[in-house]
């Protein structure tokens, strides 16, 4: 089988992907940023394969060059490794050089090996959906649509502003080098968590259930993390797979979201009212055309919210006898 590498493999998207590419036989060559921090690389080190075909590389996203040793070898190599914070206090040191220049460095060691047919990038529907058009019920939005660097700077979208700005510089690269690349563009992600810390996206469904008054004004699209790291595979298996790929199963409201955990789990304590009075954010649709060409089937919401919230609870991040 191949030998491909995963850079930020202790990541909640990258665990997945390392994990489901050692049952399926691949030897993964796998960046971290420290390789002797338990907390980090353990829940790696404990996968199925990963004795016999794991292998973890130092390295860091700032450092050029740092990433040539991991990718050195490879048939393949997907990048998914950036921070996700929604809240930065320096975005520019936080969330825009590690993605930018990161994304850039890890395509410049690529151009170094021979050995590299596809690079994968993680993308997200960020780079996608803020444009300022109206995003309303009958708005499909599609892989055709790009986020608007000056918008995002304007609203202090600095995640955003990451993620298009990586993508877009991304896509350049590979054009004037000639490499064959392939972006993933998920929306907010869910699903069991196999790292010991909380991500972004779960602390999303923990913010409902941790006992909240209210639930924010706001509106996602949402996808299961599983299906997020199968579509990376297909992406780099498929010879036709090209472009971007938006992979959304759903659109919801933060009050349909509380009202899927109600349904699930009857007794336990969910906001009642939302944090503003505005009206609701509008719902929008997100095309599942291209991703369905990849051959992906998408696990309904309402499984991703149940496996979400019982890997939070296994994981101790919020008491169990809230949700029985």
């Amino acid at each position: 089988m191949k030998t491909v590498c995963v850079t930020g493999a202790s990541g909640y998207i990258a665990s997945w992907l390392v994990k489901i590419l050692l049952q399926r036989g691949y030897t993964v060559k796998a960046s971290v940023r420290d390789p002797n921090d338990p907390k980090k690389v353990g829940h790696l080190l404990a996968l199925d394969g990963a004795k016999e075909r794991l292998h973890l590389f130092k390295a860091n996203l700032l450092e050029e060059g740092s990433f040539d040793t991991a990718i050195d070898g490879c048939d393949g190599v997907f990048h998914t490794a950036s921070p996700f914070y929604l809240a930065a206090t320096d975005p520019e040191a936080e969330l825009i050089d590690p993605a930018l220049k990161g994304t850039l460095n890890v395509l410049g060691a690529c151009t170094k090996s021979s050995s590299v047919k596809r690079i994968v990038l993680t993308s997200s529907i960020a780079a996608v959906a803020y444009n300022g058009k109206p995003r309303i019920p009958d708005v499909v939005v599609d892989e055709t649509w790009w986020s608007l660097p000056d918008l995002c700077k304007e609203m202090k979208l600095w995640y955003v502003l990451s993620k298009t700005l990586a993508e877009d510089a991304a896509w350049k690269f590979v054009k004037e080098k000639g490499i064959d690349m392939v972006a993933i563009n998920p929306a907010m992600v869910i699903g069991p968590l196999l790292q010991p810390t909380l991500n972004t996206s779960a602390a999303a469904i923990l913010n409902l259930i941790n006992g909240a008054e209210t639930f924010p004004n706001a509106t996602f699209g949402w996808v299961d993390v599983k299906d997020v790291a199968n579509a990376h595979i297909l992406a780099f298996e498929n010879p036709l797979a090209s472009g971007r790929y938006c992979l959304v199963e759903r659109v919801a409201h933060n009050s349909k979201i509380v009202k899927i955990l109600h349904e699930l789990y009857p007794s336990m304590k969910l906001p009642e009212k939302c944090a503003d009075d505005k009206p609701f954010v509008p719902e929008y649709q997100v095309s599942k055309e291209k991703a369905k060409s990849l051959g992906l089937e998408f696990t309904p919401i309402e499984q991703s919210i149940k496996e979400t919230v019982e890997s939070l609870k296994e994981k101790n991040f919020f008491g169990s006898s809230a949700a029985r």
